[in-house]
C-alpha cells in the first residue's frame, strides 16, 4: 500500500519540477524550418527494444541474477535517454502544433490540433514511464509496463509527417529525418 503511494509521490514531484524546468526554455517554432538542429533523433526501433517487458524476462531468464541487474540498469539509463530526446522533440512539436491550430487553412488547423493533441499525451506518459524506470533502476528485478510509450512517439512523429503534408509537403521527408 505505501508503495504505491511513493511512486504517485515521486511521479508529481517529477512533474512539478519538468513543468518548472520547461517554464523557461519556451521557443519560437511555429514552422517545420525551425524545427532544424533543435531535435534529436530518436531510433524508434531500439527505443521500443529497450522498453519491450518480453525483452526483460528474456535476459532475466537467460542471465544469472547479478548480470542481469548489471544489463538491466544500463538499458534504463539508454531508455532515460531516448525518454528525454522524445520529450525534447515534443515538446517543439507542441509548439508547432500549436502555430499551426492558429491557420486559416482548415486542414492544417486540424492536423495541427491533431499534433498538439499527440504531443501532450506523449509528455503525460513520458512523465509516468520516467518515474517507473528510476524505479526500476533502483530495482532491476521489478517488473513495471510502460504503457503505450513507444507507440505514442510513433503517433507524434505520424501526426508532425501529416502536418508537413498539408503544410509543406516537400518537407515532409526531411521531417521523419529530424525525428
Amino acid at each position: 500500500m505505501i508503495l504505491p503511494l511513493i511512486l504517485v509521490a515521486a511521479a508529481l514531484a517529477v512533474l512539478l519540477l519538468l513543468l518548472y524546468l520547461e517554464g523557461g526554455r519556451r521557443s519560437v517554432v511555429d514552422r517545420i524550418e525551425d524545427l532544424a538542429g533543435r531535435t534529436r533523433p530518436v531510433d524508434i526501433e531500439a527505443f521500443r527494444n529497450l522498453m519491450d517487458p518480453r525483452e526483460d524476462d528474456f535476459l532475466r531468464g537467460n542471465l544469472p541474477p547479478r548480470e542481469f541487474r548489471a544489463i538491466q540498469r544500463e538499458r534504463t539509463r539508454s531508455a532515460l535517454d531516448y525518454l528525454q530526446n522524445a520529450t525534447h522533440n515534443a515538446a517543439f512539436l507542441l509548439h508547432l502544433g500549436e502555430a499551426a491550430a492558429q491557420s486559416a487553412d482548415p486542414r492544417v488547423a486540424q492536423a495541427g490540433r491533431q499534433l498538439v493533441d499527440s504531443a501532450l499525451r506523449l509528455r503525460a506518459y513520458a512523465l509516468l514511464s520516467r518515474a517507473l524506470l528510476y524505479v526500476r533502476m533502483a530495482l532491476p528485478g521489478v517488473r513495471l509496463s510502460y504503457g503505450q510509450l513507444v507507440d505514442s512517439y510513433q503517433r507524434l512523429s505520424g501526426s508532425a509527417g501529416q502536418l508537413a503534408l498539408v503544410q509543406h509537403p516537400s518537407q515532409a521527408a526531411r521531417l521523419s529525418a529530424l525525428l
